[in-house]
Protein backbone atom coordinates (compact mmCIF):
# COMPACT_ATOMS: atom_id res chain seq x y z
CA UNK A 1 0.00 0.00 0.00
CA UNK A 2 1.30 3.48 -0.94
CA UNK A 3 2.27 5.67 2.09
CA UNK A 4 -0.22 8.71 2.32
CA UNK A 5 0.94 11.68 2.47
CA UNK A 6 0.27 14.49 5.68
CA UNK A 7 -2.55 16.14 3.99
CA UNK A 8 -4.20 12.78 2.60
CA UNK A 9 -4.46 11.95 6.24
CA UNK A 10 -6.13 15.50 7.32
CA UNK A 11 -8.76 15.09 4.44
CA UNK A 12 -9.42 11.09 5.18
CA UNK A 13 -9.73 12.65 9.12
CA UNK A 14 -12.32 15.52 8.23
CA UNK A 15 -13.83 12.78 6.11
CA UNK A 16 -14.28 10.49 8.84
CA UNK A 17 -15.36 13.05 11.38
CA UNK A 18 -19.27 12.58 11.27
CA UNK A 19 -19.17 8.90 10.99
CA UNK A 20 -20.04 6.25 13.69
CA UNK A 21 -18.43 3.22 14.73
CA UNK A 22 -19.12 -0.24 12.59
CA UNK A 23 -17.65 -2.39 14.70
CA UNK A 24 -17.02 -2.69 18.21
CA UNK A 25 -14.29 -4.60 20.13
CA UNK A 26 -15.34 -5.92 23.87
CA UNK A 27 -14.19 -7.94 26.00
CA UNK A 28 -13.70 -11.09 24.08
CA UNK A 29 -10.76 -8.84 22.69
CA UNK A 30 -9.94 -9.16 18.48
CA UNK A 31 -11.27 -12.22 17.12
CA UNK A 32 -11.37 -13.70 14.16
CA UNK A 33 -14.83 -12.60 13.65
CA UNK A 34 -14.13 -9.16 14.96
CA UNK A 35 -11.58 -8.93 11.83
CA UNK A 36 -14.08 -10.90 9.58
CA UNK A 37 -16.72 -8.00 10.29
CA UNK A 38 -13.88 -5.10 9.76
CA UNK A 39 -12.74 -6.53 6.75
CA UNK A 40 -16.59 -6.62 5.14
CA UNK A 41 -16.71 -3.10 6.49
CA UNK A 42 -14.21 -2.01 4.76
CA UNK A 43 -14.80 -3.69 2.08
CA UNK A 44 -18.09 -1.81 1.79
CA UNK A 45 -16.80 1.96 3.02
CA UNK A 46 -12.79 2.43 2.97
CA UNK A 47 -12.60 4.90 5.45
CA UNK A 48 -14.35 3.26 8.67
CA UNK A 49 -14.27 3.70 12.68
CA UNK A 50 -13.99 1.06 15.16
CA UNK A 51 -14.70 1.15 19.19
CA UNK A 52 -12.31 -0.84 20.96
CA UNK A 53 -13.46 -0.76 24.57
CA UNK A 54 -12.51 -2.37 28.00
CA UNK A 55 -8.41 -1.64 27.29
CA UNK A 56 -5.74 0.30 28.65
CA UNK A 57 -4.52 3.05 25.61
CA UNK A 58 -1.10 0.98 24.82
CA UNK A 59 -3.44 -1.79 24.00
CA UNK A 60 -5.61 0.20 21.74
CA UNK A 61 -3.25 1.38 19.98
CA UNK A 62 -1.32 -1.96 19.91
CA UNK A 63 -4.81 -3.85 18.78
CA UNK A 64 -4.83 -0.39 15.89
CA UNK A 65 -1.85 -1.67 14.32
CA UNK A 66 -2.42 -5.23 14.91
CA UNK A 67 -5.74 -4.76 12.67
CA UNK A 68 -4.15 -2.69 10.28
CA UNK A 69 -1.07 -4.80 9.48
CA UNK A 70 -3.52 -8.03 9.10
CA UNK A 71 -5.39 -6.33 6.61
CA UNK A 72 -3.77 -4.19 5.15
CA UNK A 73 -5.46 -1.14 6.28
CA UNK A 74 -4.37 2.10 7.71
CA UNK A 75 -4.33 3.58 11.04
CA UNK A 76 -6.26 7.15 10.22
CA UNK A 77 -6.54 8.51 13.39
CA UNK A 78 -6.42 7.18 17.47
CA UNK A 79 -8.90 8.94 19.69
CA UNK A 80 -9.72 8.18 23.25
CA UNK A 81 -11.12 4.39 22.42
CA UNK A 82 -12.20 5.50 18.70
CA UNK A 83 -9.68 4.10 15.89
CA UNK A 84 -9.90 4.80 12.16
CA UNK A 85 -9.54 2.86 9.40
CA UNK A 86 -8.74 3.15 5.79
CA UNK A 87 -7.87 0.71 2.94
CA UNK A 88 -8.45 1.46 -0.71
CA UNK A 89 -11.01 -0.92 -2.35
CA UNK A 90 -8.41 -1.72 -4.89
CA UNK A 91 -6.26 -2.81 -1.69
CA UNK A 92 -8.25 -6.52 -1.06
CA UNK A 93 -6.61 -7.84 2.17
CA UNK A 94 -5.93 -11.55 0.55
Amino acid sequence: MKKLSNSERKNLRSQAHPLKPVVMIGQSGLTEAVLAEIDIALNAHMLIKISIRGTDKKERIEQGKKIASQLNADVIDQIGGITVLYRPIDNISR
